[in-house]
């Protein structure tokens, strides 16, 4: 965990330059955990298995690298799995803002 709090804006800014994931809640960073390989295994099979049901009707099946901003404060995750079917969230290259299913393995 980095110990001095940071803004919303300040942790985006930051975690840009880092070679790590970090998380942000309630103004604290945290580093990610390497997963192991059957954890990858199930996140890339559910991932899989949405992406084929969902095929056709607008939505985004996004797996680990994608950056989550589920709250009004400013908190920021990386997920397993992300749904979104917001048509906002389509033309976003960095951050879903309005999921519709977030999986953590």
């Amino acid at each position: 965990m980095v110990t001095e709090k940071m803004t919303p804006e300040e942790y985006l800014a930051w975690e840009e330059e880092q070679p790590v994931k970090y998380e942000y809640i309630n103004a604290k960073v945290y580093g990610m955990t390497r997963e192991t390989l059957s954890h990858n295994d199930i996140a890339l099979n559910l991932a899989s298995a949405l992406k084929s049901h969902l095929q056709g009707k607008g939505c985004r099946v996004q797996i680990a690298d994608t950056k989550v901003a589920v709250s009004s404060n400013g908190s920021f995750f990386y997920p397993d799995v992300v749904v979104s079917c917001d048509p906002r969230d389509t033309k976003s290259r960095n951050i879903i803002y309005y999921p519709c299913l977030i999986v953590e393995v």
